[in-house]
């Protein structure tokens, strides 16, 4: 008979995958390196870097000066020469100060250098609403980076994914930008069930047959949501999270929409010329033939986030609004 005053297991969280996936790939692999402000001594502005200077020394432990061009271009040159750093920018508002950098060098070399130099770096960084911090820190700028080629991009909306494809970006040998939802760190979730996570393969976060709803990072939670209400009405939604919009597991979502016959793809980022047009379009193109109405798309107003306590919930999507989407389509 088990013991009743046994302690359970803590919660495996979010920010604990992100913790795990960074040691043990430092453990793995002695070229890895962590750099960013505060990932050191402060253990990061998120705590999701506490206790690997400990574990590591300072030497592969960087905290870098408040000159994110300056840090991230060190960054690429080491890349370049043999190492694999692991640069955080704690706000993904912040790309803004690398984006020459990342765009114009760590993108290109590889090409330029008809293969002769690779850049196996990773970009930690963070997206998401929720905390009223204004136009300059509540940014969802993913779209950006996946719109370079040679920029692989990842979105983990679970504690599994976000250690899974965090220690596959850091054993790729191209750049990768790993965007972390950081109202997300707290979340628990079941271990990962696989060590690695490959980029560029969908998972299918919830079964149905009247609807496909495909969201991406954070906003794969509220669209699980909307499957939930909408259950109640007799509708039925599966849910794709895509996990990595460089590359895209289009083979997945089509095969979806193939068999529910409507769409409705959801977003953090803004909703002109972002993911969902890209999103929707791929789906129009390839599984036209099956749709029963057009590719709905949500994603958050075309407005700076406002710093409002009651404006910022209404400029992102929430679930009643992905269940009157999805209500609508299959309605028709």
């Amino acid at each position: 008979m088990p013991d009743a005053a046994q302690p359970k297991p803590a919660p495996f969280t979010y920010r604990q995958a992100i913790r795990e996936a960074l040691a043990e790939e430092m453990r793995r692999d002695p070229t890895v390196v962590v750099m960013g402000e505060d990932v050191g001594a402060a253990g990061g502005v998120f705590k999701q870097t506490e206790g690997l200077l400990a574990e590591f020394g300072a030497a592969r432990v960087i905290d870098t000066p408040i000159s994110e061009a300056g840090a991230f271009g060190i960054a690429v040159g080491a890349a370049m020469t043999g190492l694999r750093p692991v640069f955080e920018v704690m706000f993904g508002d912040f790309l803004t100060l690398v984006m020459d950098q990342l765009v114009n060098q760590a993108a290109k070399v590889h090409y330029m250098s008809a293969g002769g130099f690779r850049v196996p770096l990773v970009l930690r960084t963070t997206i998401g609403t929720g905390a009223n911090l204004g136009p300059q820190h509540s940014q969802s700028l993913h779209a950006w980076c996946a719109h370079i080629p040679g920029l692989k991009v990842a979105l983990p909306s679970t504690p599994a994914d976000a250690k899974g494809l965090l220690k596959a970006a850091i054993r790729d040998d191209n750049p990768v930008i790993v965007f972390e939802d950081r109202f997300s760190y707290t979340m628990a979730g079941a271990p990962p069930a696989e060590e690695i996570v490959p980029l560029g393969r969908a998972a299918i976060a919830r079964e149905g047959r009247d609807a496909t709803v495909i969201a991406t990072g954070g906003m794969v939670r509220v669209a699980l949501k909307a499957a939930e209400l909408l259950e109640r009405e007799n509708i039925s939604v599966e849910v794709i999270d895509p996990r990595t919009l460089v590359p895209l597991d289009v083979e997945t979502l089509v095969a979806s929409v193939r068999k529910t016959s409507r769409a409705v793809v959801v977003d953090l980022g803004h909703r002109s010329y972002g993911v969902t047009g890209e999103i929707a379009a791929t789906v129009g193109e390839l599984a036209f033939d099956w749709l029963d109405a057009p590719v709905m798309r949500l994603g958050a107003a075309d407005v700076p986030i406002p710093v409002s306590r009651t404006l910022e919930p209404l400029s992102v999507p929430d679930a009643p609004r992905i269940a009157a989407a999805v209500r609508a389509l299959v309605n028709r």
